[in-house]
């Protein structure tokens, strides 16, 4: 049985670690819990794999109304949450670390706060790499030349540094394009180019 198999059923996550959000309560608990992650993660070599197995559960999350009632209604009790989630992690090939790690919150009952989690996850492993993560919010899917054009722009605005995009689809926005860099919203320069890479979404769309 590996070490990911054996993870403990509480981590204790001790260390704080800082995560923009609106709500100082759960930043706090999604920090500590990364952290955690991120240690033992570290610890067994298994950082490129969990990261990979919590962008594809937040993918699964983004996907289904379903899903992400059953994360966050205190309606359904951990045992109920536990078990569909199990079903949904062997389904989709979710296994090992991550998927221990995903099983621990919903026991602990802190499932509502997993996305927040997962957040903060992948910003500790691109500040491991060395790069900055940015949270893109789109009314429709981006092609991969619009990615990439993003992300230079980006990387110009944070002095040169790599920067990896964090797509979130949301129709919402009606054609609009959200950037956010930690608790940091884009400034005038980049907003100009944005503005540009917009109206041509906009005459794809």
């Amino acid at each position: 049985m590996t070490a990911a198999a054996n993870a403990p059923d509480t981590l204790n996550p001790t260390r704080p670690f800082d995560v923009a959000t609106d709500e100082p309560v759960m930043a706090s608990v999604a920090g500590r819990y990364a952290s955690a992650l991120f240690e033992l993660a570290e610890e067994e070599k298994q950082l490129e794999q969990v990261e990979k197995d919590l962008i594809e559960f937040q993918k699964l999350l983004d996907a289904s109304e379903d899903l992400r009632r059953l994360v966050r209604s205190p309606v359904f009790t951990s045992d109920e949450q536990l078990a569909a989630l199990t079903a949904v992690l062997q389904k989709v090939g979710i296994e090992g670390l991550a998927a221990n790690f995903i099983k621990l919150t919903a026991r602990n009952r802190r499932l509502f706060v997993l996305p927040d989690m997962i957040k903060a996850f992948r910003a500790m492993c691109a500040r491991a790499r060395g790069e900055i993560e940015a949270e893109v919010a789109a009314a429709f899917p981006l092609e991969d030349e619009q990615v990439n054009e993003l992300k230079e722009a980006l990387k110009a605005s944070v002095g040169g540094k790599e920067v990896r995009v964090n797509l979130r689809i949301d129709p919402a926005l009606l054609g609009g394009l959200v950037v956010k860099i930690g608790s940091r919203m884009i400034d005038s320069s980049l907003r100009t180019k944005l503005n540009s890479l917009k109206i041509r979404m906009k005459e794809v769309g």
